[in-house]
C-alpha cells in the first residue's frame, strides 16, 4: 500500500546516519543533539515488515510528546528545545518528508534496560502466570483469568536486545548489577508512577492501557531522562474499555490485530517479514489514529 502519508526510510543527505532502527532513523546534528525521524515501519516479532503503516510515525510522534510533556514533573525527557526543525534542516524539500515525525534531542547514554510495567494479565505474562503463579518471579494471588487487572501494577524488566533478537524478562535483582541499586529503583518506581498516571487518564477516555514499556537515559551529569517513545500504540497495550471482559483477549488499539494476522499464516517469524495486504494496512492505520485521538481529544 503506497500513500502520500507514508515514509518506510527516511534520506537526510545532510546529517550523518548514526542508525536505523526497527521503527527510528538517527542522525546526528552535533556533539550535544540527535534528530530522531520515526518511519512507518513496522516490526512483529522483532522482525521488521516489508510495508509501511502509512501514518504510523505521525501519530506514535505525536502520542509520546503528549505523554513526554504530561509526564515531565515527573521526569525530564529527552526532548529538546534549543533547537529547531527549520535550523537542523533547512532545506524544505527535505524537511517535508520528515515533518511531524522528527523530534530533536538531547544526546543522551541509553541505559540497558527496557522498564516495563503490566497492570493486567496478558501476553507473556499471562503464560508465565499459567506455568509458575508467577510473572517474572513476582507471586499472583491464585486464581487469576485472561486479562484480569492484577491487584497493583507490576515491574518487569527485560534485557535491550539487537534487532531481529528477543528481549529477554529478568528479575528487577538483575538489574542492579547493570544499573546500581539507587538507579535501579529510581527507574522502578518512576516507570510504575508514570504507568499508574497514564493509565488513570487513559481509563477516564476509555483506553486501558494494559501494559507498556519505557526506555531511560542518563547525561553526563547521571541524571536520569525518559527517551525513546512514551506510552504509544507501539509500546503498549490498548484496549477499548467498552469491549473489555476478563477471561477473553480483548479488541486492541495497538499492533496485537497485526500479530493475530501474522499467526494466521504460514510463518516461522524470522525474516523476510511477510508483505500485508492492503486491507490489513489500513486497519492497523486506523486503529493507530483512532488511539490518538481517543488520548488526546480535549475533555
Amino acid at each position: 500500500m503506497s500513500a502520500p502519508d507514508s515514509l518506510y526510510q527516511s534520506d537526510l543527505p545532510t546529517l550523518k546516519l548514526l542508525a536505523r532502527g526497527k521503527v527510528r532513523d538517527i542522525y546526528a546534528i552535533d556533539a550535544k543533539h540527535l534528530l530522531i525521524v520515526t518511519t512507518d515501519r513496522m516490526s512483529a516479532f522483532d522482525v521488521i515488515l516489508p510495508d509501511p503503516i502509512p501514518g504510523k510515525g505521525r501519530v506514535l510522534t505525536e502520542v509520546s510528546n503528549f505523554w513526554f510533556n504530561k509526564t515531565r514533573h515527573i521526569i525530564p525527557n529527552h526532548l529538546a528545545d534549543d533547537l529547531n526543525l527549520e535550523q537542523v534542516i533547512p532545506d524544505p524539500d527535505q524537511r517535508q518528508q520528515i515533518e511531524g515525525r522528527a523530534i530533536i534531542v538531547k544526546k543522551l547514554k541509553p541505559l540497558p534496560v527496557e522498564a516495563i510495567v503490566r497492570g493486567y494479565l496478558i501476553g507473556s505474562g499471562w503464560k508465565d502466570y499459567q506455568k509458575t503463579g508467577s510473572v517474572c518471579g513476582i507471586p499472583l494471588p491464585e486464581g487469576l483469568q485472561l486479562a484480569q487487572q492484577l491487584p497493583e501494577a507490576i515491574y518487569t524488566p527485560s534485557t535491550k536486545a539487537e534487532i531481529g533478537d528477543h528481549d529477554v524478562n529478568i528479575p528487577f535483582a538483575d538489574t542492579i548489577p547493570l544499573l546500581g541499586q539507587e538507579m535501579a529503583e529510581k527507574i522502578r518506581d518512576i516507570s510504575i508512577q508514570i504507568y499508574t498516571l497514564a493509565a488513570d487518564y487513559a481509563r477516564q477516555r476509555g483506553i486501558i492501557i494494559a501494559d507498556t514499556k519505557f526506555e531511560f537515559g542518563v547525561d553526563e551529569n547521571g541524571e536520569l531522562y525518559l527517551i525513546d517513545e512514551a506510552l504509544t500504540p507501539d509500546s503498549s497495550r490498548f484496549w477499548p474499555a467498552d469491549q473489555y471482559r476478563v477471561g477473553i483477549s480483548p479488541p486492541s488499539f495497538d499492533k496485537q490485530y497485526l500479530r493475530d494476522y501474522l499467526e494466521s499464516l504460514d510463518w516461522d517469524k524470522t525474516p523476510p517479514g511477510p508483505h500485508l495486504p492492503e486491507a490489513v494496512q489500513r486497519q492497523c492505520a486506523e486503529k493507530y489514529q483512532e488511539a490518538k485521538q481517543i488520548l488526546l481529544a480535549q475533555p
